[in-house]
């Protein structure tokens, strides 16, 4: 692993004295769902690098061959600028030697500067996991830490189950902390491995703890509790300067302290630079790549980076952001990359209206008569089941529609139609036609697909491509649809949303109908008319 000219600079900029200490290479990837290859722990590495943390605890070398494959490959591969490289594995076996155990000379071998040792403080897991002595397992730590240092490596000391360790035997759970602060480890962790933790209680322990070894201490908090976030600040109030977290919160159970709102309390609310100058501003963008490449959905509702973190509904929200932004929101979200959304529901007022019509570049000019008629309108169709929060496109067409005094029309539909045919084999075949206008000629197209809706979406580009040949950009990501309750017992009417791309950028549209073939029809035709509209095409006269 080569120093860059770029990580000197960092090491000059953030001194030695906070860590920041990512584990979700390893401890993160034990979340249920992930599984990650070597090429994915290479990516996480260089995003987590990028961002600025000063260590990423990369596997255990030696334990398993994906994660010795991983640091020989991180050696050669990736020249970190912030980060150093964590091999993580445990203390030797009892009985031996540390220099002979082969444990730890697979930790030496992965070439890693930095090697984290897990180690037993609760004395009923020395006894019945370890089955050795209280004083055999002290020795473990010591030898192990000791030998690791001799051979020019820095050491962290994770202290397993720690808090429920000090709670059952304080005495000895110190002397684990003090034994391995004595053998020459930098730093020791105290683990909340069962998660079971309240901050009061972390501030308490750390604080005594802190006072009667002498040794630098850091904190590994598990969310069991849903406090590992604060759990975590907990400890940094009570002194200590090490916080190991996992990006998204990822990890075993219920997961891990969150590494994004961790971070943005420090540097934010406490000011404390723990990051590179100006990487807080990445957050949100490495927030959901490392989300694309574990295959999860980013939390929608995560503090900070998640895309409903700075977004308002109400129209009180609304009419005050309208006059200062900061009296509903705790920080502007660009210092952490996010951006403020207005959304458009049945609750919007006028203020809403018009921050919505800011925020997608439509000038309602001031119109006090526009907005009202647009916030009637949208209350009328929130009432049929339309949703705007969360189909901006859909909403935009409308607004537009309002301030230009007509709807923007690329095609004009005379009908349509979907055939399910059922064959006897067991199998169905799916055919779509449809009639259109489109810059003065009529078009009739049919398309087979694998639904009745993508015959429908097929059907379009059959008929429409040869006039605008931007729609074979345009691709369906997502298409959901929920079953809304009727006015009438036995009735019910369809929503159906639809996201779509264009490679570049996504867009979504609502369209609402009695059965779902017609909704979906209208959240089609909104999702092409948007995309052109995007594409900067011109609508004929």
């Amino acid at each position: 692993m080569t120093t860059t000219p770029e990580a000197t600079e960092a090491a000059a900029a953030l001194d030695d004295s906070f860590h920041v200490f990512d584990t979700t290479l390893r401890d993160g990837a034990q979340r249920e769902g992930i599984n990650l290859t070597v090429a994915d722990k290479l990516t996480i590495a260089r995003h987590l690098d990028d961002f600025g943390v000063g260590f990423i605890e990369g596997g255990w070398p030696g334990a398993n061959p994906r994660d010795t494959e991983f640091f020989a490959r991180a050696r050669a591969e990736i020249s970190f600028k912030h980060a150093k490289l964590v091999a993580f594995g445990a203390t030797r076996r009892a009985g031996g030697s540390a220099a002979e155990d082969p444990q730890v000379r697979a930790l030496l071998a992965s070439g890693a500067p930095v090697i984290t040792l897990v180690a037993k403080s609760h004395d009923r897991h020395v006894e019945l996991a370890l089955r050795t002595t209280l004083d055999e397992n002290l020795e473990m730590v010591r030898d192990t830490v000791s030998h690791l240092v001799a051979e020019g490596r820095r050491v962290f000391v994770d202290c397993e189950h720690f808090f429920d360790g000090y709670r059952a035997n304080p005495a000895y759970a110190k002397s684990v902390v003090r034994t391995a602060h004595e053998a020459g480890a930098d730093v020791v962790i105290l683990c909340d491995t069962n998660g079971g933790m309240l901050p009061a209680q972390v501030t308490a322990v750390v604080a005594t703890v802190l006072a009667d070894t002498g040794a630098r201490l850091g904190i590994h908090a598990q969310d069991d509790t849903g406090c590992a976030v604060a759990n975590t600040l907990a400890a940094v109030d009570a002194g200590a300067t090490h916080v190991q977290c996992t990006a998204n919160g990822y990890g075993e159970r219920v997961g891990n302290a969150n590494l994004f709102p961790v971070v943005a309390a420090l540097e934010i609310k406490y000011g404390r630079q723990v990051l590179p100058e100006g990487a807080l501003a990445e957050m949100t963008r490495i927030s959901h790549a490392i989300a694309e490449v574990v295959n999860l959905t980013p939390s929608t509702h995560q503090p900070y980076v998640g895309v409903s973190a700075f977004a308002h509904k109400a129209g009180l929200h609304a009419s005050a952001i309208k006059v200062d932004p900061d009296l509903y929101q705790h920080i502007d979200p660009e210092r952490v990359g996010n951006t403020m959304r207005m959304l458009v529901s049945d609750m919007a007022g006028r203020a809403s209206i018009e921050l919505k019509g800011k925020e997608l570049g439509v000038d309602l000019g001031g119109d006090r008569a526009l907005v009202s008629r647009v916030v009637e309108r949208v209350k009328e169709r929130e009432l049929q089941g339309y949703t705007y929060e969360a189909a901006d496109a859909s909403f935009e067409l409308l607004l537009r529609a309002e301030v230009e005094g007509r709807a923007r029309k690329y095609f004009r539909t005379e009908s349509w139609r979907a055939i399910v045919e059922d064959r006897p084999d067991g199998t169905h075949a799916n055919e779509a036609t449809v009639k259109l206008w489109a810059k003065g000629e009529r078009i009739v197209a049919t398309a087979e697909g694998n639904g009745p809706v993508n015959a429908l979406d097929r059907a379009l580009r059959v008929a429409l491509e040869r006039f605008y040949p931007q729609l074979a950009k345009f691709e369906l990501v997502d298409y959901k649809v929920r079953i809304l309750e009727g006015k009438h017992g036995t009735e019910s009417t369809t929503r159906v949303l639809i996201s779509t791309t264009d490679g570049s950028r996504d867009w979504s549209t609502v369209g609402v109908a009695p059965n779902v073939i017609a909704a979906s029809w209208q959240a089609l035709e909104d999702a092409f008319t948007y995309g052109l509209l995007r594409a900067g095409v011109e609508p004929p006269e």
